[in-house]
């Protein structure tokens, strides 16, 4: 028997639940017995399984039953050295990452477009980051990956740097040569870290981009809510190298999750495992021609354009469209919410759908979508799309005050249109995405503004900013 066709911690959970447990331990629902009635239909039957460290089920923190056979199974399928269910989403996993190869002041590379997670990371570390400016796509209108050129240069600038935090795919799936960047790293001695919450299915093959663990990372971060049918927060973290201590990444995560693991969410993750380990030929093919499908419906919409990926690399569940008319992407994304249509993000221009890793014969409404979408936006005019301001790629930047030095500075909020030359004394993040625009004590540059400015103004949402609806933004104090 193949052992991926089994699914260990469910398997536990669904046969502690057949023996009708009276509960005298926590959760206070005691499986599901006491709760709200009006969430009695939704919630029940799920709370069966939210269990606790009991016999036979094991602990997330020392598993010796079936939590270890669980991960075990799951680091056989992606072929590493180990691998770790992790209940507090990408996150937990990318803080564990970074914490358990950085310290206070120790140069680390990273990416500039990464997840505020990362970010936070490195300021819990005191580590000393340097940015790397990634590519701009001009057609699609956002930042992709670092270049080995940049890299190769960022190397040579700080040889004693610890490690670099790469983000793979980004969050339109788009790539790029990470194998250049993972070979040249590893020349130096320096492990890679990739945060590839977007591409957990990677590993399933063409025409799905190769995965960061199969170019070489070292680590890597995945949501597995993302894009595998596993809950939210549910996520795996995986160590592919002798570069990295497994020890060290251990206690983080012991230190950094909760003591009180959810055991539906793990047990969700043992299900997305199974249901990638045991995804056929025959399902690719559904779903491709599926996808195929929807897009070329989409195609015939004249007020929008289905973006294609640069020389047809990418990722096929990610599906971007550019708004052709006067509408934003953030207006287009909000008529779509009339007709129940809820995207996965917008920006400026463009509005992400992610569909979902179909296999053979499995039902979803793609066709009734495109043409609810159809009868929506037939009537729009078409309008170019344009942009009045150039964003810069490659560029190689440190903190303008480090991190250590952050807590002692005073800050005043000024005009978003003279912050330009100041150090930003706040971050602050479109979400989604979940990348920031503007890390607190960095220097603010002219084209930051402007993307602020654009962004306040087409209605984004922010986490972070606390005077942006006052058009104010809190800089670092200068001595007059």
């Amino acid at each position: 028997m193949n052992k991926q066709n089994r699914i260990p911690l469910y398997e536990a959970l669904h046969k502690h639940n057949n023996n009708n447990p009276i509960s005298f331990h926590v959760p206070g629902h005691k499986s599901g017995a006491i709760l709200h009635q009006h969430s009695q239909n939704l919630f029940q039957e799920v709370l069966k399984i939210d269990a606790t460290e009991l016999s036979g089920l094991d602990d997330l923190h020392s598993p010796e039953g079936a939590i270890k056979e669980a991960q075990e199974l799951l680091a056989a399928l992606y072929q590493v050295k180990e691998s770790f269910f992790l209940v507090n989403g990408s996150t937990v996993g990318n803080l564990a990452m970074v914490l358990s190869v950085c310290k206070k002041n120790e140069v680390i590379l990273v990416q500039r477009n990464c997840h505020k997670s990362v970010l936070n990371a490195l300021k819990l570390a005191k580590a000393r980051p340097v940015f790397l400016e990634p590519e701009y796509n001009q057609d699609w209108k956002t930042a992709t990956g670092v270049s080995k050129e940049v890299v190769e240069r960022a190397i040579s600038l700080y040889p004693e740097a610890i490690a670099i935090v790469l983000t793979y795919p980004n969050y339109y799936g788009m790539v790029y040569d990470l194998k250049s960047v993972i070979e040249l790293s590893h020349l130096h001695n320096i492990p890679v870290l990739v945060d590839e919450a977007h591409g957990p299915h990677f590993i399933i093959g063409d025409p799905f981009p190769a995965s960061a663990i199969q170019l070489g990372a070292d680590m890597v971060v995945q949501s597995a809510h993302k894009t595998l049918p596993a809950m939210t927060m549910g996520s795996y973290l995986h160590i592919n190298s002798h570069r990295v201590n497994s020890d060290v990444v251990k206690e983080y995560l012991q230190m950094l999750q909760s003591s009180s693991p959810s055991y539906v969410i793990m047990a969700s993750l043992d299900l997305a495992r199974n249901y990638l380990a045991t995804y056929q030929q025959s399902d690719m093919e559904y779903l491709q021609n599926e996808i195929a499908g929807f897009k070329k419906e989409l195609s015939r919409i004249q007020s929008i354009k289905v973006l294609d990926y640069p020389d047809s690399q990418g990722d096929t569940l990610k599906v971007t469209i550019q708004s052709r008319s006067k509408l934003s992407g953030f207006e287009l994304q909000e008529k779509l919410e009339e007709i129940a249509i809820y995207t996965e993000m917008a920006d400026p221009y463009n509005v992400l759908l992610v569909l979902p890793l179909l296999k053979e014969n499995q039902d979803y409404p793609l066709v009734e979508v495109s043409r609810r979408m159809k009868n929506l936006l037939a009537k729009l005019p078409n309008h170019p799309v344009e942009e009045d301001f150039l964003i810069s790629s490659g560029k190689i930047s440190e903190l303008a005050i480090p991190y250590e030095k952050l807590s002692n500075v005073q800050m005043e909020a000024i005009s978003i249109t003279e912050a330009a030359g100041h150090v930003c004394a706040e971050t602050i993040t479109p979400y989604p995405p979940g990348i920031p625009l503007l890390l607190m004590g960095e220097l603010i540059l002219e084209e930051k503004v402007n993307q602020l400015i654009q962004l306040i103004e087409m209605g984004a949402r922010f986490q972070g900013g606390s005077f942006l609806d006052k058009k104010l933004i809190n800089v670092v104090k200068t001595c007059s």
